[in-house]
């Protein structure tokens, strides 16, 4: 028994997430169906990051066994079979012990905001029209990175062992009319990213004090965070992995 690791990106504006749910359209189960097809057998595979509806990625993982060799032009293949907004980037034969959701070391995301109209980001970022101070914005997003326990930015009924995460990453990065907001970190609680922007917003637009920021994350009560920002504006940038994990693609 083979495994292998999937490198795919995807457009996640059609799908209801991207792990399998029963009787709606995700991501995982688009290439799921594709592998089966290609191989003629069953194949479930294991996700590295569950993504919300809506979510895009620029990088995400899977992992599946498999006993009979890949066909040898799995790649091209695959991506005939799979939808446009759906594209299989490589595929990585690994170690039996290597599990694309527990090995994984950190994951990067970004958030993007544009404050003029325009029809080329209406499906990629959050449309802003308002006026942000942006040395607060940023001010906000370094307050981040003293904290440990994020269960203020934690949806609700969600089954984890600990709310605790490491952030690398927190910067807020203005590029003509869009702003972006990179961050990186070991783990990510559902709903994470969405709260703490849609939170630090209310602090770019001096609705919140930064002390009141502060209040609101060691409350540890999702109901002091702001979750509604679109999930379009948010993009799961990179999965990373110990180095040496896996080479080439096949």
């Amino acid at each position: 028994m083979a495994r292998y690791f999937i490198e795919v990106a995807y457009m996640g504006a059609r799908f209801s997430g991207f792990q399998v749910q029963e009787n709606t359209l995700t991501v995982q189960s688009e290439i799921d169906h594709g592998i089966s097809v290609l191989m003629r057998e069953r194949v479930e595979t294991t996700g590295s990051s569950r993504t919300d509806a809506g979510v895009h990625a620029r990088q995400n993982f899977l992992h599946f066994d498999m006993e009979q060799p890949l066909h040898p032009q799995f790649v091209y293949k695959m991506n005939a079979i799979l939808p446009p907004d759906i594209v299989v980037k490589g595929v990585y034969p690994v170690g039996d012990e290597l599990h694309s959701r527990f090995a994984a070391t950190g994951r990067s995301y970004e958030y993007t905001l544009y404050t003029s109209k325009d029809p080329f980001l209406r499906d990629r970022g959050y449309f802003f029209p308002y006026r942000l101070n942006m040395d607060l914005l940023q001010e906000a997003a370094a307050v981040l990175m003293e904290y440990r326990d994020f269960t203020t930015f934690s949806k609700r009924n969600t089954q984890v062992k600990t709310f605790n995460c490491t952030i690398r990453e927190s910067v807020w990065k203005q590029e003509g009319e869009r702003i972006v907001y990179n961050v990186s970190a070991n783990r990510f609680l559902r709903g994470m990213v969405r709260g703490m922007v849609g939170t630090m917003l209310r602090v770019g637009r001096e609705r919140i004090s930064l002390d009141e920021f502060r209040v609101a994350i060691e409350s540890r009560d999702c109901t002091l965070a702001d979750f509604a920002v679109p999930p379009q504006g948010l993009c799961l940038m990179e999965v990373q992995y110990p180095e040496g994990s896996f080479g080439k693609s096949l």
